[in-house]
């Protein structure tokens, strides 16, 4: 009866041992295109630490369903002008700017590098996380009066420009900048902002000082900041030009927003803006004058 029993028992364990040494289905059993649906709501540095969870993941992730969902609804007008700007600035035909021959992943990653275009005088790029579109302009790209008088201008050589010039104002009695800007940008609120620095910086043995004797008249009346768009938009700022906490530091004076509404996506948006101090009953100087920036509203909160 014992060895019956065994036996019987053993028939058993045979049956149901491969079943129970099974693993129960988990994320690398889920198909490549549910992967894919599901990283298409993530964001893209979530999307690729995912990618090397397995070879389905990794595979998932490059999927042009993940990628499109990443890029702005205008993105293929974004393309056009980019790309073809970037193919004026190549030296070698090593590399096509046809879009047909990148995948969504690559286009992305490409508008996410900084664009040069109008001449090396501006910079356009697209936000990592969020799709919006990112513009700087140089001094050079704005018209600013007295700019090619020494007597009240230079421009300064530094690293801390990402267009490695500044303008610094010496001395003037009459302060005017004004610029323009056309751009087919997504839909959302965006910022306006002036980059400027009190005093002027520079290197000795190695270490970062701020010259401020040069500093003198932004405290006696406020600059002007204007902004308007082609669709009737306008935003109008004042701001006294203080020396921060910390010496040569640089500030983002905050012109005004605007809003680009789906339907003006497709249609390039149009700016003008200025900044003026025009009182000339006292002279102005001591500023250095990088950039104007526009950001997504999101990111412009953060500066």
């Amino acid at each position: 009866m014992g060895a019956g029993f065994s036996r019987q028992y053993s028939s058993k364990v045979d049956k149901i041992g491969p079943a129970a040494s099974k693993p129960p289905p988990g994320l690398a059993d889920l198909p490549e295109s549910c992967v894919a649906l599901i990283l298409s709501f993530l964001d893209p540095c979530d999307v690729c630490g995912l990618a090397v969870l397995s070879q389905r993941f990794r595979q998932a992730s490059l999927a042009d369903t993940v990628w499109e969902s990443k890029l702005p609804p205008n993105y293929k007008i974004l393309v056009k002008k980019l790309f073809v700007a970037d193919d004026q600035h190549q030296t070698s035909g090593d590399q096509s700017t046809e879009t047909s021959n990148f995948t969504k992943k690559e286009i992305y990653a490409r508008l996410c590098l900084a664009h040069r275009f109008a001449g090396d005088t501006m910079e356009v790029w697209m936000k990592k996380n969020g799709g919006g579109i990112c513009v700087a302009i140089s001094w050079k790209g704005l018209k600013i009066t007295g700019i090619s008088d020494r007597r009240y201008w230079n421009y300064i050589s530094t690293d801390e420009s990402r267009f490695k010039t500044v303008a610094y104002l010496q001395q003037i009695w009459w302060v005017e900048v004004e610029g323009k800007l056309e751009l087919e940008f997504p839909a959302g609120t965006y910022g306006l902002f002036f980059r400027m620095q009190l005093g002027r910086t520079s290197k000795r043995l190695g270490r970062r000082a701020c010259n401020l004797d040069g500093v003198h008249g932004w405290n006696v009346k406020p600059v002007r900041f204007q902004l308007s768009t082609s669709n009737g938009q306008q935003a109008t700022a004042h701001h006294y030009l203080k020396e921060p906490a910390a010496p040569g530091e640089w500030t983002h004076y905050h012109v005004g927003d605007f809003v680009v509404d789906h339907t003006d996506a497709c249609t390039p948006t149009k700016l003008n803006f200025s900044m003026t101090q025009i009182d000339c009953t006292h002279t102005k100087g001591g500023l250095c004058l990088d950039s104007v920036f526009v950001y997504p509203r999101k990111l412009g909160e953060r500066i």
